[in-house]
C-alpha cells in the first residue's frame, strides 16, 4: 500500500444495516480496513502505537498476537474508535480507513461506524435479559418493533452462533443460565444480529474452558464466509488455527505482518521467530 493516498472528499458510513454476503471469488482480496503509518497515544504525549501499516481484507481471519502491553488490543479498539471513550486517547499520526471511510474525518458518524463493526469481548457479557431478548436487543435499537422480523433474526443469529439447537426451547430464559462457552456464543449471536461487516474478537476464548474454545474456533471459520474477522489471542496455537493472517506486535510496532503459514513456518523476523519458538513472552 503506498504511504501517500490522495484524499478523498469527507463520506460517512451509510446508516442502514448492509446485508452481509460471502464474496464472489473475484473479490475475497478486497481491502475492508487500511492502515496507514498510524501512531497512536493515551496521553498525547508517549506514542504506544508506532507507525503501523497493514491492510486487512474481505472474509478473511487476521490475527493480532504479541506480548502483553505490546499494542494489539489499542489497534483493535482503534477500528471501533472504542478508545474515544479514554480522555487524552487520539491517533497522533496517520489514518485509518475502513470500507472506504476515513473513519477519524469529523464528518464520521461514531454510531452509524459501530454498526458495521461489532466486537466480541474478551469476558462475555450477556445482558441480564432473556435469551431472545439479548440477540434481539441490537435491533430493537435500531427500531425494530416488527416481531415476525425479529425472530427471524434471533433464529438466524442463533443458527450462525451454533446455538439454536441448544436453547430453541428456552429463548425466555435468562441469558446469564448459560454455561461460558453459551454465553461467549451468545455474545456472539447478538453481534451478528445487527448484521455487522466486520467483527471485532479481543481474547474470545481466554475465560473459556478446551471444549468451549474449540467450539469457538471452528465458529469463527464458518463466520468468516460473512464477515472479515480480527482477532486478539495470546494464543499462539489459536492464531495458526483460525486465521489467513498474523500481525506480530512488540513495544508497540507491527513487527511482522504475513499469511498465517508463513509467520508459523518461516518467519521472516528474528523477532518473530524468537516470539512464536517461546523465547520471550
Amino acid at each position: 500500500m503506498e504511504t501517500a493516498m490522495p484524499e478523498a472528499p469527507p463520506e460517512t458510513i451509510p446508516a442502514a444495516p448492509i446485508e452481509p454476503a460471502a464474496a464472489p471469488p473475484d473479490s475475497r482480496g478486497d481491502i475492508v480496513v487500511e492502515i496507514d503509518d498510524v501512531n497512536f497515544s493515551y496521553d498525547r504525549k508517549k506514542d504506544v502505537l508506532r507507525d503501523i501499516t497493514m491492510d486487512i481484507r474481505r472474509n478473511e481471519v487476521t490475527a493480532f498476537i504479541g506480548p502483553s502491553g505490546c499494542g494489539k488490543s489499542t489497534l483493535l479498539r482503534c477500528f471501533n474508535r472504542m478508545n474515544d471513550l479514554i480522555p487524552g486517547a487520539a491517533i497522533t499520526k496517520g489514518r485509518i480507513r475502513i470500507l472506504d471511510t476515513n473513519i477519524y474525518d469529523p464528518a464520521v458518524d461514531v454510531i452509524e461506524l459501530r454498526k458495521h463493526i461489532g466486537m466480541v469481548f474478551q469476558k462475555y457479557n450477556p445482558f441480564p435479559k432473556s435469551i431472545y431478548e439479548n440477540v434481539a436487543y441490537g435491533l430493537r435499537i435500531q427500531g425494530i418493533r416488527n416481531k415476525s422480523v425479529l425472530d427471524q433474526a434471533v433464529e438466524e443469529s442463533l443458527v450462525a452462533a451454533g446455538l439454536w439447537e441448544e436453547v430453541k426451547d428456552r429463548l425466555d430464559a435468562s441469558g446469564l443460565g448459560l454455561s461460558g462457552g453459551q454465553q461467549q456464543r451468545l455474545c456472539i449471536a447478538r453481534t451478528i444480529a445487527v448484521q455487522p461487516r466486520i467483527i471485532l474478537m479481543d481474547e474470545p476464548c481466554s475465560a473459556l474452558d478446551p471444549i468451549s474454545t474449540t467450539t469457538i474456533e471452528d465458529l469463527i471459520t464458518r463466520l468468516k464466509d460473512q464477515y472479515t474477522i480480527v482477532i486478539v489471542t495470546h494464543n499462539m496455537q489459536q492464531a495458526a488455527r483460525v486465521s489467513d493472517k498474523t500481525a506480530f506486535f512488540y513495544l508497540g510496532e507491527l513487527i511482522e505482518f504475513n499469511d498465517t503459514l508463513q509467520i508459523f513456518s518461516a518467519p521472516h523476523k528474528r523477532a518473530t521467530e524468537d516470539y512464536i519458538s517461546g523465547r520471550f513472552g
